[in-house]
């Protein structure tokens, strides 16, 4: 009588669907990540014929139609805006604030949000959306 133990199996792992996954997985991350809007907060903005790329590191102020501000997309009660914007420049050498102003506001609502950045030294810079296609 022969006792011993046959040859164990061997562990086999199939892998020639992964690459189809991976594939897939790419792909839906790639649709996915062109889709995606850096700002959160829904505005109207003014058109313009020309724009102009900034390289810098810079603070964006917000501010909707119901006169709501938000602060790199952090919502700021509106008495506190001066002491949040010197907040916001604390640690910046050269400060530039990106100013998102729905085009339903009033150029006083403007005016009122560039005197806070003109007392604080701050550089303002209006955004605005390209009629170019």
């Amino acid at each position: 009588m022969n006792l011993r133990k046959s040859k164990g199996y061997t562990a086999e792992v199939y892998t020639g669907s992964l690459n189809d996954i991976m594939f897939f997985l790419l792909l839906f991350f790639l649709i996915v990540s062109t889709m995606v809007n850096p700002s959160v907060v829904k505005l109207m903005l003014p058109k313009a014929t020309t724009s102009q790329a900034m390289n810098k590191q810079q603070v964006t102020l917000s501010m909707t139609a119901d006169k709501t501000y938000y602060i790199n997309n952090k919502a700021i009660a509106s008495d506190h805006l001066e002491a949040e914007m010197a907040n916001a420049i604390r640690n910046l050498e050269d400060p530039t604030i990106v100013l998102r102003i729905d085009n339903a506001l009033t150029i006083q609502d403007l005016v009122d949000v560039l005197q806070i950045g003109n007392k604080l030294k701050i550089k303002m810079v209006l955004a605005t959306k390209s009629t170019q296609k």
